[in-house]
């Protein structure tokens, strides 16, 4: 590859940042700001069933931890965006043996 190829294929190479930003607006955009909660939903998630896989429980018996449905948690998981304070307090603390942290920023 000559150096006018890698030139452009560096050129070509974009941020997650630059991405959002050209197809959802700036941060403070009402749909970029959608964006971006519906990906600190999914992190949540994972981390949760990161936390119970690493443990080696299963959806069901970490549900009858908090008295949840399998259902329930598995929700969580692949979506944690409907979940009040309580229950991801419940599941982190009581079911996983965890500490629950919560940060607020204001920019």
């Amino acid at each position: 590859m000559n150096i006018m190829k890698k030139n452009q294929a560096a050129d070509n190479i974009k941020t997650l940042d630059v991405i959002k930003t050209r197809f959802y607006g700036e941060v403070g955009m009402p749909e970029r700001d959608r964006l971006e909660n519906e990906l600190e939903a999914l992190r949540i998630g994972l981390k949760i069933r990161a936390a119970r896989e690493s443990q080696h429980l299963t959806q069901s018996q970490l549900a009858e931890k908090v008295n949840k449905k399998r259902t329930f948690i598995s929700k969580v998981e692949t979506d944690g965006e409907n979940i009040t304070l309580r229950t991801l307090f419940d599941i982190v603390e009581r079911g996983l043996g965890g500490k629950l942290n919560i940060s607020i920023d204001f920019a």
